[in-house]
């Protein structure tokens, strides 16, 4: 009896000390979405043209998460309209940052990021939202139809429903499923599967820039191929996609790829230009093949 009841003791005592720890990082998370909220709610600018294309421009961008720690460093780009980038380089190198300085999520850069001309953080978010889309690894799925999941429950036009569908190849997959429901954040889905959905939802908003930022990393070779196959073959679009698969099948059909290092733009060209240089990108592709 009296074991036992010193295990009802022990047992919460032990527990506390792993609490106390969780709720400490969750008021951290709390706070940081508060504060970012509340900049974001504030932020207004002039918007951005509905259905025109995007130019993006970064001049002289500087930035870090924390003061005396830059996570990008004297960056200068510019992404053509309807072109496909891809941006490589090891952990660490600033390839996330920069999707995320491009999607507005922080104003306290350096240097300017014009969108058509306009600075960033004149730009109204609504708007740029509207134009620009970001496509991450994890891919929210509702336990709904693959239909109502690309529509996110809105009213599109049938004939736009489909078209979007068709260029992110999912029209086999509804073939395939017809009108049942995906499960628990898509557990009845391929993850290809499920990162088609979030393509398919990018167009059907009518984003003219797509980001992906290791859409594919979780994804079979195989499966990966696909997805990124079905990024490159979308028309029209700016597609400016993080990668670390450096195949070589699909690697030389981007138009640019960029490549970075320690916060910088270490290289840029074409996947034969690159591999003629034999520098950063070549040394990264010999050791991901071989």
């Amino acid at each position: 009896v009296m074991v036992n009841l010193c295990n009802y003791l022990v047992e919460p005592m032990s527990s506390i000390p792993q609490m106390l720890a969780e709720r400490k990082a969750a008021k951290t998370l709390i706070d940081k979405l508060a504060r970012d909220t509340e900049e974001n709610a504030g932020r207004e600018g002039e918007p951005l043209p509905a259905g025109k294309e995007v130019d993006l421009e970064l001049n002289h961008v500087t930035f870090g998460y924390t003061a005396g720690q830059n996570a990008l460093k004297d960056v200068s780009l510019r992404f053509v309209p309807g072109k496909s980038y891809a941006v490589v380089g090891a952990s660490g190198s600033g390839k996330s940052t920069l999707l995320n300085l491009l999607m507005g999520s922080y104003d306290s850069y350096s240097g300017a990021i014009c969108c058509n001309g306009k600075e960033l953080r004149k730009v109204n978010p609504d708007s740029l939202y509207a134009q620009m889309s970001l496509v991450g690894q994890q891919v929210f799925i509702f336990d709904d139809t693959i239909r109502r999941n690309v529509t996110m429950f809105r009213d599109f036009p049938e004939e736009q429903v489909q078209n979007a569908m068709e260029q992110a190849g999912l029209l086999p997959v509804v073939a395939a499923h017809g009108e049942a429901f995906c499960g628990e954040n898509g557990n009845r889905l391929s993850g290809g599967e499920r990162q088609r959905i979030a393509i398919a939802r990018c167009l059907l908003q009518g984003a003219k820039v797509l980001l992906a930022d290791e859409a594919t990393a979780a994804l079979d070779a195989e499966t990966a191929r696909r997805v990124a196959e079905s990024l490159l073959a979308l028309e029209g679009i700016t597609r400016i996609v993080v990668t670390h698969r450096l195949e070589p099948g699909v690697m030389n059909q981007y138009d640019q790829i960029i490549v970075m290092k320690n916060g910088m733009v270490y290289e840029i060209g074409s996947f034969e230009q690159l591999m003629e240089r034999k520098g950063q990108f070549y040394a990264l592709y010999t050791m991901a093949n071989g």
